[in-house]
């Protein structure tokens, strides 16, 4: 006879478990960068970290899709993030050009993945807790979001990648880059989410036509590409930046 105290096991489909592998495959790729970096291979590292916030952007929506997000996904997400977007690119970037400075340069490094710790762990309270910090609509993130700011990090070398293969900015620069994202990902400035975008139906064609121009360009001019992407990104942030400062104002 079967105990009352017996569990019900409940089986899972294989394909409820992508969204998991997904994100197990991001932290792969994100481990992996910090192991091509320690070795000088700085390109692969970089790329490595692109390939992380893609599945970081498909993960949750898969989730979604399957109608298998479960907390445990949701804390696993979070862990990924921080050691993608939070460890690995500010150790890319100071094995690539900041190792002279040593002890100022590892202070950035600090402040960048503290400041990362600090706003997921906001996120994930802000979920569970407080409701009203989260835009219901998805239309903005309170303060820039991790893979975001991963990429903001790793721009320097991005633009170094698409023009030259050394470093076009002083050292100094780079850590003041690195301390200011860090910052915003604190702040409680509203940054634009791509949850809010919807597409009219009439103009769905040239949605998916300008999904394979960027597709192109990415394959043909992937720095450059990035680097674009990138600049436009701090042109949304800053938008966001004067809109708050005039709304605080009136």
């Amino acid at each position: 006879m079967t105990s009352s105290s017996d569990k019900t096991i409940t089986d899972f489909a294989l394909v409820q478990l992508i969204p998991n592998m997904l994100t197990v495959a991001a932290i792969c790729a994100g481990l992996s960068a910090i192991r091509f970096g320690v070795q000088g291979n700085y390109v692969l590292a970089v790329q490595l970290i692109v390939a992380a916030c893609v599945l970081d952007f498909f993960d949750g929506r898969v989730a979604r899709m399957l109608n298998s997000d479960s907390k445990m996904g949701a804390e696993l997400d979070s862990l990924a993030d921080f050691l993608n977007f939070g460890v690995a690119p500010p150790l890319i970037i100071y094995f690539w050009a900041l190792q002279d400075m040593r002890g100022s340069a590892w202070i950035a490094v600090l402040l960048y993945s503290v400041c990362c710790a600090m706003r997921l762990a906001r996120f994930n309270v802000s979920n569970k807790t407080e409701p009203d910090e989260v835009d219901p609509q998805g239309a903005f993130f309170v303060g820039v979001p991790s893979p975001a700011a991963g990429m903001l990090v790793l721009l320097p070398m991005s633009v170094s990648f698409a023009f030259t293969d050394t470093p076009l900015l002083p050292d100094l620069i780079i850590c003041l880059n690195m301390v200011l994202v860090g910052y915003l990902m604190i702040s409680r400035v509203p940054t634009w989410s791509l949850k809010s975008v919807r597409v009219a139906r009439r103009n769905v064609k040239f949605a998916l036509v300008a999904f394979a121009v960027i597709g192109a360009a990415v394959l043909t001019y992937a720095w450059i590409t990035l680097v674009i992407l990138c600049v436009g990104y701090i042109g949304m942030v800053l938008w966001s930046l004067l809109g708050n400062w005039s709304a605080k104002r009136h």
